[in-house]
């Protein structure tokens, strides 16, 4: 039995009909992404407006599966409910869980938050060398109470060798944002200092920029 036979014009059709149904899958494709992406979009702008506004309910509701769906944002704000117990239980190594599922895609709030469970040893083992690590990357994106925080480590030396030069650094990037506590540690730490290491520790903070 012979096989049926195709002719070019009738392949040449086919071979449109193919490239039509796929243009068509991967426009519906494009819509589908766009849809879910103003969803989940909207689902985070009002998980925050509830949280803001101590609604638990309604936060966790929306946020949750945003968080579980890799939202670093959502997680941060998971985290946080979970060291509040804002519409759950306490559960402080949940919190450091989230906090560090944000942080690793270089949440901010994340970080400071993971740094000063690190501090104080709140849902996980007292680490200061952790405590900087995660403080600097916050620090590095203006967070205003990570820089405060840093400086002290390094006044101190704790986590981080000692640096005052450094300190100093931390506390003016701070102090420029208008912190008032930076302004008056950093008048405290340049009475402790030589004229040469203030003068280096403000030419850090000249040429420090944000990552």
């Amino acid at each position: 039995m012979s096989k049926p036979t195709t002719t070019p014009e009738q392949g040449a059709v086919s071979h449109r009909r193919s490239i039509a149904i796929w243009s068509l899958a991967a426009s519906a494709l494009a819509v589908f992404l766009i849809s879910s992406s103003s969803s989940m979009a909207g689902d985070l702008e009002n998980g925050v407006a509830a949280y803001n506004r101590l609604d638990a309910g309604t936060a966790w509701r929306l946020l949750q599966p945003l968080a579980e769906r890799g939202d670093a944002g959502a997680q941060a704000l998971v985290g946080n409910m979970y060291a509040r117990a804002l519409g759950v239980t306490y559960d402080g190594a949940e919190a450091v869980r989230w906090w560090r599922r944000a942080a690793e895609q270089g949440d901010a709030s994340a970080e400071e938050e993971l740094a000063t469970a690190y501090f104080f040893g709140d849902g996980v083992q007292l680490d200061h060398s952790e405590a900087a690590k995660w403080f600097r990357k916050a620090a590095q994106q203006g967070k205003v109470f990570a820089q405060t925080c840093l400086a002290s480590l390094y006044e101190r030396g704790e986590g981080v060798p000692r640096d005052l030069a450094l300190a100093h650094m931390w506390l003016n990037l701070a102090a420029a944002q208008g912190q008032p506590v930076a302004k008056v540690e950093l008048d405290r730490l340049a009475s402790k200092m030589t004229s040469g290491e203030v003068a280096e520790a403000r030419r850090l903070a000249r040429g420090w920029k944000p990552k």
